[in-house]
C-alpha cells in the first residue's frame, strides 16, 4: 500500500494529547495547531479512525501550494490526479475554509475547486456532461491559511466525536472526544475510583469505561472512506476483529456517575446501555453536598454548570463552594474540574495545582486541576 501523508485534526489546547495517543499506536506524528500530522497507508487510516479518543478527523493531504489568485487555485486543484481517487459516478461535495488570506470568499473558493476537479474528470473520461455523483462520497475540502492552500479527503464523515452511543443529550453536552482528552488529561488508572459528580448525559463516565477497558470508541460506527473503491473490505474487518480482540473484560473498574437531576441519570442509563457498559458504572442521582466516600486514591473528572447566564451564576457558585468543602479533605484524590468561571478557584476555596486553558466547542475554559497525593 502507498504512503500518503495524513492528518488528524483535533479541538485547540489538546494537540499533545492527540500526538500521545499516535504515541501510543506506534505512530511518529508532528504535532501542529489543532491537529498532527503523519504517514501512512489505509490500513493505518482505518486504525486511526477505529482508536483515536481525541481527534475530530483523519483526512488524506492531497496538495499544498500557494493562491493569490481564482487562476493559481483552478490550475493547481486541476493538476491533482482525481482520476486515481474518483470513479465516474463518485460523489464528491466541496468544502472550503479561508483565514487570512487574499482569497477569502469561501463559496467562491468552494465553487472554483469544485470547476477545476470536473474539469479534470471531464477531460480524463472524455465527456462533457454533469457527473451523477450517485457513488461513494469523497468530501473534498479546500483550506486557505495566509495564502497557503491544503487540498484533503476526509476520510472519516460524521465527526469522530460521534460514537453512535449517545442517543439523548440532555442539556449542555460535552464532546465525546473532549470527554475523552478531560480522562485522558486526569492520568487516571483503571484500578483506581473515577467518580463525575455532575455526570449530566453520562459521557464522562462511558469514556472512562471505554479507555479502562480498552475498547475502540469507533468500533461501533463506519467511517465514509470504508465505501471507497481504494479500501479493502477485508482489511476493514480484519482491523475491526482485532480491536474487539484487544477489549479487557477481565478488568475490575470503579466507575459512578452522580448528578442532582434523576432525569439526567436516566438519560446516562439510556447512553451507557447503548454503550454496551451500563454494568460497569454505578450511576445515583446524588447532590454535590450529599457525597461522602472512605475510598482513596480516587480521580473525579467534572464538567459542571459555568453560571454563562447571570439568573445561574449564584447558584453555579454555590455548587462551586460546596465542591470544596466535599473534595479539600479528600487529599489522596486528585480533581479535574472544568470550568469557563475564571474565579472557580475563590469559591472552591482552594488554588488549583495547574490550570490547564482548553476550548470546550468554541467556549474558552479553564480545567482547574488538585492533585492528590496518593496513598501507597
Amino acid at each position: 500500500m502507498r504512503k500518503m501523508e495524513i492528518i488528524a485534526t483535533c479541538a485547540a489546547g489538546i494537540e499533545g494529547i492527540l500526538g500521545n495517543e499516535l504515541k501510543h499506536l506506534g505512530y511518529h506524528a508532528n504535532v501542529e495547531n489543532g491537529r498532527a500530522r503523519l504517514e501512512g497507508d489505509f490500513q493505518d487510516i482505518i486504525r486511526l479512525n477505529l482508536w483515536l479518543r481525541t481527534a475530530d478527523r483523519v483526512k488524506i493531504v492531497l496538495a499544498k501550494f500557494m493562491a493569490k489568485t481564482f487562476d493559481d487555485l483552478f490550475e493547481n486543484v486541476k493538476q491533482i490526479p482525481w482520476e486515481d481517487w474518483l470513479a465516474l459516478d463518485a460523489a464528491f461535495p466541496v468544502s472550503g475554509k479561508s483565514q487570512k488570506s487574499q482569497l477569502h470568499n469561501v463559496p467562491s473558493v468552494q465553487a472554483i475547486t469544485k470547476k477545476a476537479i470536473v474539469e479534470r474528470m471531464n477531460q480524463t473520461y472524455h465527456r462533457r456532461t454533469n457527473f451523477p455523483e450517485t457513488g461513494a462520497e469523497y468530501p473534498v475540502q479546500a483550506s486557505i491559511n495566509k495564502n497557503k492552500v491544503m487540498v484533503t479527503l476526509d476520510t472519516t464523515g460524521s465527526s469522530l466525536f460521534k460514537r453512535g452511543y449517545r442517543l439523548d443529550k440532555g442539556g449542555a453536552p460535552m464532546k465525546e472526544n473532549m470527554a475523552a482528552a478531560l480522562v485522558l488529561l486526569s492520568h487516571w488508572y483503571p484500578e483506581d475510583p473515577f467518580m463525575d459528580p455532575v455526570c449530566g448525559s453520562g459521557t464522562l463516565p462511558i469514556e472512562a469505561v471505554l479507555l479502562g477497558r480498552n475498547i475502540a470508541p469507533g468500533i461501533n460506527r463506519h467511517f465514509v472512506c470504508e465505501q471507497w473503491q481504494q479500501v479493502d473490505e477485508t482489511m476493514v474487518s480484519k482491523l475491526r476483529e482485532e480491536a474487539r480482540a484487544a477489549e479487557k473484560h477481565d478488568v475490575e473498574l470503579d466507575i459512578a456517575g452522580y448528578d442532582i437531576d434523576g432525569r439526567m441519570i436516566n438519560i446516562s442509563k439510556v447512553n451507557a446501555k447503548a454503550a454496551g457498559v451500563l454494568h460497569d458504572i454505578h450511576f445515583k442521582q446524588l447532590a454535590v453536598k450529599d457525597f461522602k466516600t472512605d475510598k482513596e486514591n480516587g480521580v473525579i473528572v467534572a464538567n459542571p454548570p459555568y453560571g454563562q447566564r447571570l439568573s445561574d451564576r449564584d447558584s453555579v457558585h454555590v455548587l462551586y463552594e460546596q465542591m470544596g468543602k466535599i473534595y479539600r479533605p479528600m487529599t489522596t484524590w486528585s480533581k479535574y474540574i472544568l470550568t469557563s468561571d475564571l474565579n472557580f478557584e475563590k469559591y472552591y476555596g482552594e488554588q488549583a495545582t495547574k490550570r490547564r486553558k482548553l476550548y470546550n466547542g468554541s467556549l474558552r475554559t479553564d480545567l482547574f486541576q488538585y492533585w492528590g497525593k496518593k496513598k501507597r
